[in-house]
């Protein structure tokens, strides 16, 4: 961290990069009263991925895209594979919905496991809470790498990826996923595993994580519910109970508000196209409403990115490093800001759960807002809800059927493929001209989230909720600020795609 300051006025002080986060992020915060006032985050590696793209073979981009990222590549691929099949025609088999299904929820359960545990978690065995009641129990439990909780944790996150070796052969970077489906069949002694593994990872979520049954903490309606579910047993009776009872203590509820506009794009349909996670833009005092895709543009008035004045629809915008950067006077990321009919907008898990209408989080929206609190609770939730749905999707898998609809060659059109990863709305918008890529443009979740300010001045999600983040009188690495930006999950490699 670096600081500049002046006697009696407010300082700056720059923090990054983080540790335990997926790619570099730096965050300048301007500091006043012992309390952020503004913030301008910066996605500080460049990648190009959209420029690579262009001008290959149209099924190269299923050996590209996933190499995104490794740890959320899976998602990569099936936003890929949907954009192929949206621009080609090519329809998914029965099988092949149930197998992206499967193989997207393994690796994105995996992923808010991961980041609980191994992640968010680890900041509270900091030395700054060691005078918290609560701190003997914590820290042996969750210190970064020695923890207790690791040593459960691997194990059971090992043993659940095993899914994705079935289904996918190996995990990073898969070339299972097609448009048509999955190019993996599954046979009928390969399901009855597929069964067993989601059998034994319920079984430690139960134990460990939350200390129930996941139809009881599916069945938790409210606040008032949930808090009575948390006093039935100590606090340290389960990971879950535990983690409220200290979110209560640091008042995470209060914390790491940003717009309460809320986006999914949706995810998980059955082979009707009905959608388990819904899509759609949620806004207090109104609710949630349909997408409007057409009103989705990004914004590079503070990118280090060069193309034409105004914002773009990602279908007709462009990816061109500013080769002048240091004479774009108002730029500081690499990331562009994405909005939605000129909203700034959060995507995640509370916003998967709000907009279909799960009664908790939307009673925790209306409470408390976008917090860190209601961010984490709901992300811990979105385990309980979704393990249930992968058992019935094995058990829904036929080993007789086909599980891939095959097309020889892709040549001209143009699609886009929308879904849900882990942390939020992933969109691939893609256009092929004579079996090559001939546009190619990608919205990250983090996209949404860590944008950095658009032509009207209007900051992003994640620097509106820092501002009012306490810091502390000589703190060098602000407690508050690391909650509230673990608390939307970064991935700042998908971010600079």
């Amino acid at each position: 961290m670096s600081e500049q300051n002046s006697s009696g006025a407010p300082r700056r002080i720059q923090v990054g990069p983080f540790n335990r986060v997926e790619g570099d992020l730096d965050i300048s915060l301007d500091i006043d009263q012992g309390q952020v006032r503004s913030a301008r985050v910066n996605s500080t590696l460049y990648r190009g991925f959209e420029q690579i793209l262009v001008g290959k073979p149209a099924m190269d981009a299923l050996v590209y895209t996933p190499r995104i990222c490794g740890i959320c590549s899976l998602a990569q691929s099936v936003a890929c594979a949907r954009a192929l099949a949206s621009a080609g025609g090519v329809a998914i088999t029965p099988n092949g919905v149930l197998s992206q299904n499967l193989l997207l929820a393994n690796e994105s359960l995996t992923d808010l496991l991961t980041h609980f545990y191994l992640f968010f978690m680890p900041d509270l065995a900091r030395p700054q809470y060691q005078d918290k009641a609560w701190f003997a129990h914590v820290q042996p439990r969750f210190q970064a790498i020695r923890g207790d909780a690791s040593r459960e944790v691997l194990p059971a996150r090992a043993g659940f990826l095993h899914l994705m070796g079935l289904m996918a052969g190996h995990w990073p970077h898969s070339l299972a996923l097609q448009p048509g489906g999955s190019s993996k069949a599954v046979t009928r002694q390969e399901r009855l595993r597929l069964i067993s593994i989601l059998a034994e990872f319920r079984r430690f979520l139960e134990r460990t994580l939350f200390g129930d049954d996941l139809d009881v903490i599916n069945s938790l309606e409210t606040p008032q519910q949930l808090q009575q579910w948390q006093q039935q047993q100590d606090w340290q009776q389960s990971d879950l109970r535990t983690f409220l009872s200290v979110a209560d203590d640091l008042g995470f509820a209060r914390l790491g508000r940003a717009t309460d506009q809320l986006l999914s794009v949706g995810n998980h349909p059955d082979a009707d196209g009905n959608l388990l996670v819904q899509a759609g833009h949620w806004m207090p005092g109104v609710g949630t409403t349909p997408v409007d895709l057409a009103g989705i543009r990004e914004d590079i008035s503070h990118s280090w990115i060069d193309g034409p004045t105004g914002s773009l629809h990602p279908q007709q915008g462009i990816t061109e490093v500013s080769l002048h950067s240091s004479e774009k006077e108002h730029a500081y990321s690499w990331c562009k800001a994405p909005r939605l009919n000129g909203h700034v907008v959060e995507t995640g898990a509370l916003a998967r759960a709000v907009i279909s209408g799960r009664p908790l989080a939307t009673a925790l929206m209306q409470e408390q807002g976008a917090t860190v609190y209601s961010r984490m609770l709901v992300r811990v939730l979105e385990l309980a809800w979704i393990i249930p749905q992968m058992q019935q999707w094995a058990l829904q898998l036929d080993p007789q059927e086909s599980f891939c609809q095959r097309k020889e060659r892709l040549t001209d059109g143009e699609g886009v493929g929308l879904i849900e990863a882990a942390r939020g709305s992933l969109g691939h918008w893609i256009r092929l001209h004579k079996g090559r890529i001939s546009h190619y443009q990608i919205i990250a979740p983090t996209t949404w989230n860590f944008s950095p300010r658009d032509e009207q001045g209007q900051p992003g999600a994640l620097e509106q909720a820092l501002q009012g983040a306490p810091v502390q009188e000589g703190e060098q690495d602000p407690i508050a600020v690391q909650h509230i930006v673990r608390s939307f999950d970064p991935c700042m490699v998908c971010t600079v795609h």
